[in-house]
């Protein structure tokens, strides 16, 4: 794509006939198409260069206008630079509306935020999640809280952006709020969506993220081994709060079901499977996409054992979850009472699934990622952590595998050998035969 046509002129226009006073005014023209504004700067006819567009003389009101039109030039290659690099059409009224400050209104950043979250929250359940509002909610507050530490502001207009703030802020994040580098960087993409939005509603034309590079750090996020689910299954707590909890855990690694999926299951999404045994059958709060995995013993057992509680009567839930908070703060005090040297939570639950129940006990891959609702097998290849155990069962089935295919040869045999390798020997000699 060629380069639009482009000019740009400063000029006198007269203000008052017979006046030596005249206002400085600004031409711009993009393919043919003119348009002009005063500079709001007056100067003397005769102490104007037009070859040049610029006042002569030596004088400190001449240096000072020259150094104004200068800036204002460098401004609008510029604008110019960043209308092209943003894929926009440059058109004569574009650039000049940057120019005159009227696509660049004075827009608060956090105002701004705040307009998408509202938006967000009407989305709910028709795109969005309530946890994804949340995330985008904490980040709001962190950049209002880092604002008032770094600027003594209450807010920032879109105009201050630049790789500085964001670097700064990520800094903040790290150190004030003592975030984890792949928590600072999710913060940060939540931050950068709104620069974009800002960006394609024309409020702003740079990218202040342009520059900024952020690498995740990659985290093993291991499950339960075979081991350590048969003990937290056995475990005997003293109170009911905890086996509760247990309970709703163990049937998440028998079943696979995120936390808010196991928190909304009711009993019409329990039913009869093509084989004739009883299915979950239910779609994915987070994704919309639909769940349908059969109801192993372990799973049937929790759920039977429930099935008159006092909540699941009155929600018309399957199983008594509680809140996703909850349910973490009570993990980990089952972690130290089972003696894991880890934190549980519940996600791990799901990837105890996908690992330790299913692919270690040789289900399919891409049977797994449908029972896990997900959308790829890429998705589920980092569920894909194998147990030693099972690395040495396999392992062992290989060994006997080599040791089968090497045949083994006898004495005898290895003595018809020497004796044919002797005779092919005298043979050479013979008939002067010499090895190749």
């Amino acid at each position: 794509m060629l380069e639009n046509s482009f000019g740009m002129a400063f000029f006198l226009k007269t203000a008052h006939k017979g006046s030596k006073i005249r206002a400085v005014h600004l031409r711009i023209t993009v393919d043919g198409i003119t348009k002009e504004t005063s500079t709001k700067r007056k100067w003397d006819i005769e102490r104007w260069d037009q070859k040049t567009e610029r006042a002569v003389g030596t004088k400190e009101d001449a240096k000072s206008l020259n150094y104004f039109l200068d800036s204002l030039t460098f401004k609008i290659h510029e604008i110019k630079t960043q209308i092209l690099y943003s894929g926009k059409p440059l058109t004569t009224e574009k650039v000049m509306d940057h120019v005159l400050g009227r696509v660049t209104p004075r827009v608060k950043v956090l105002e701004e935020f705040q307009k998408h979250n509202d938006q967000m929250k009407e989305l709910l359940g028709k795109g969005y999640a309530r946890g994804t509002l949340q995330r985008f909610t904490i980040t709001k507050n962190h950049l209002a809280a880092f604002i008032k530490f770094k600027f003594k502001k209450d807010d920032m207009e879109f105009t201050d952006l630049n790789l500085e703030f964001v670097k700064d802020f990520e800094f903040y994040l790290r150190t004030v709020r003592d975030c984890s580098n792949n928590t600072t960087l999710k913060y940060i993409a939540n931050f950068k969506k709104i620069v974009i939005r800002a960006i394609d509603k024309e409020i702003i034309l740079k990218d202040p993220f342009k520059n900024f590079k952020g690498r995740k750090t990659k985290l093993v996020k291991k499950p339960l081994s075979t081991q350590e689910l048969y003990e937290l299954e056995r475990h005997y707590f003293t109170t009911d709060r905890l086996n509760v909890v247990r309970d709703v855990f163990v049937f998440q690694c028998y079943t696979g079901l995120a936390y808010i999926d196991a928190y909304q299951l009711r009993r019409a999404d329990i039913k009869d499977g093509i084989d004739g045994n009883l299915w979950i059958m239910s779609e994915r709060q987070k994704t919309n996409s639909t769940t349908n995995v059969p109801l192993l013993p372990q799973a049937l057992k929790i759920i039977e054992k429930y099935k008159d509680h006092p909540l699941c009567v009155e929600r018309g839930t399957v199983l008594p979850v509680s809140s996703n908070q909850k349910m973490n703060e009570y993990l980990k005090e089952i972690a130290i009472l089972c003696g894991f040297p880890f934190t549980l939570n519940t996600h791990m639950a799901r990837r105890t699934f996908g690992s330790t129940v299913t692919l270690n006990n040789n289900v399919p891959i891409n049977v797994v990622k449908e029972l896990l609702g997900h959308a790829s097998v890429k998705q589920t290849e980092a569920y894909a952590i194998t147990e030693q155990a099972t690395i040495g069962r396999e392992m062992s089935l290989l060994n006997k595998k080599l040791n089968k295919a090497t045949p083994k040869i006898s004495k005898s045999d290895l003595a018809v050998l020497s004796r044919l390798e002797k005779e092919i020997e005298a043979i050479k000699k013979k008939y002067n035969v010499t090895s190749s």
